[in-house]
């Protein structure tokens, strides 16, 4: 590729033997594989070997394994189905609070139809405590679900001692595997498993949903006879073999991609903070993906920033809380409770070299210094008050933390700053630089006659 490409963790590029597989397969798969004749017949064939060698690397039956149109779908059907399945036991859903956001927007949509849900939080690294998800299943619990990694930061999550505990209380346990099934395989102890394909260099539109034997499921959708039941429609056959010619070929490259990917991610986090000031690596150093990064700058937009690093020739995706688009903070980072602001995400494809690493490195400085200019970054100043009040009413990330850190040292050691917001990511981003920067997150209150929050910071250095 001209461009470095840093997305993976988006979409992988398509993997050269899924290429070859799909070509061949738009010849002699195009049949509908539910009829009986010769071409229905050498499709069905041909679906069915995919679907051998997918189970096989999920380690399931093929009578458990379905495709769907998506790692959404698959997502939106887990979640439903088994709480439809399972409703005899109660209608309670239990995720960490870092799923992606088609497992949480399933779950919102089984709350608006009298169900319930919990939220098990995590650390500041995004990994959840397995005692802790645990203690949130009760009685009425119907599904668990917890990612096998998260999709934002790359934390390996603990699902196998999560699936050991939900498995004592008899609830059972929905893994979205679709981050880690490539470089990681499969993880022990899921009830029911997602996946989509083109995180792995299958081809898009391609999801897989797995259902242990034993699992009480209920398709939520009309009744079809295809895929079990469970998924409605004609199958995609070509993008299906593409999909599992991808998936056996990813994990058998794994074992000597995931050193050098490793290695390369290690080299960003030990380099990136000495390079440019105030950057945060956010997400542990080992209990993670082989190859995706996350980092984040105080003092710059994301969007901005990604800008820059698109012009410089990188192609890379931003985690802001804030972009042009959506202004909301990201579900993860909030969690996390790291800042939402100025963050980028690096995820490396299979064909990443060494010089893009270097060359990465020799751009991003320049390319944050030229966002940090743009926004009036702060500098040093000579204390003028004991309590100082910043309005910045109707500005949004990362201005109020930008304009928290261009007057902090208007009061002395022990002085107060106020600033009064209105933006509701800085009710993340504060608290999150305060604990940056060592200096002491008061509190918060409601702003008199506005309609706004005044945060409290104490400087104490």
């Amino acid at each position: 590729m001209e461009v470095p490409y840093f997305d993976a963790a988006s979409t992988a590029p398509l993997h050269p033997l899924a290429r070859q597989a799909l070509l061949s397969a738009l010849d002699e798969g195009w049949a509908d594989p539910a009829r009986l004749y010769r071409d229905g017949r050498r499709a069905r064939m041909l679906l069915d070997a995919a679907r051998e060698t997918v189970a096989a690397e999920l380690g399931a039956r093929t009578d458990e394994v379905v495709f769907t149109t998506s790692g959404t779908q698959a997502n939106h059907l887990a979640v439903l189905g088994a709480l439809a399945g399972n409703h005899r036991n109660g209608r309670h859903l239990v995720h960490s609070a870092v799923e992606h956001s088609s497992v949480l927007h399933a779950a919102e949509r089984a709350e608006a139809d009298g169900g319930s849900a919990s939220a098990v939080p995590v650390d500041r690294q995004g990994r959840v405590d397995p005692t802790a998800f645990a203690a949130a299943l009760r009685p009425d619990t119907a599904l668990a679900a917890l990612q096998s990694a998260n999709h934002e930061v790359g934390t390996v999550q603990p699902v196998a001692e999560a699936a050991a505990l939900c498995a004592e209380r008899g609830v059972p346990l929905l893994v979205d595997a679709a981050q880690s099934l490539g470089p990681l395989g499969s993880p022990a102890g899921w009830s029911l498993l997602t996946a989509s394909a083109h995180k792995w260099g299958g081809p898009a539109g391609v999801g897989v949903l797995a259902v242990r034997k034993g699992v009480r499921y209920r398709s939520p959708l009309p009744a079809d006879d295809r895929e079990a039941g469970r998924v409605p429609g004609h199958v995609n056959v070509p993008a299906v073999i593409a999909a599992a010619v991808a998936l056996r070929a990813v994990r058998q490259e794994a074992a000597a991609l995931n050193p050098l990917q490793h290695a390369r991610i290690a080299r960003l986090r030990e380099a990136l903070p000495g390079l440019v000031p105030d950057l945060a690596v956010l997400g542990p150093a080992e209990e993670r993906l082989p190859h995706l990064l996350t980092f984040s700058c105080l003092y710059v937009d994301g969007e901005a920033l990604l800008g820059e690093l698109d012009r410089a020739g990188f192609a890379v995706t931003s985690g802001s809380s804030c972009t042009s688009s959506t202004l909301t903070p990201s579900h993860v980072l909030a969690a996390m409770g790291v800042l939402t602001e100025g963050n980028i995400r690096v995820s490396l494809p299979a064909g990443c070299e060494d010089a893009d690493i270097d060359r990465f490195l020799d751009v991003l400085p320049n390319a944050v210094a030229a966002v940090r200019s743009k926004l009036d970054a702060p500098s040093a100043a000579v204390p003028t008050a004991d309590e100082v009040t910043l309005d910045t009413l109707g500005r949004r990330c990362p201005i109020p933390v930008i304009e928290l850190a261009k007057h902090l040292t208007d009061v002395p050691v022990g002085g107060m700053v106020r600033v009064l917001s209105d933006d509701e990511a800085a009710a993340l981003d504060i608290p999150a630089w305060c604990e940056m920067r060592s200096q002491e997150y008061v509190g918060s209150e409601p702003a008199a006659g506005l309609n706004a929050v005044a945060y409290l910071i104490r400087r104490l250095s």
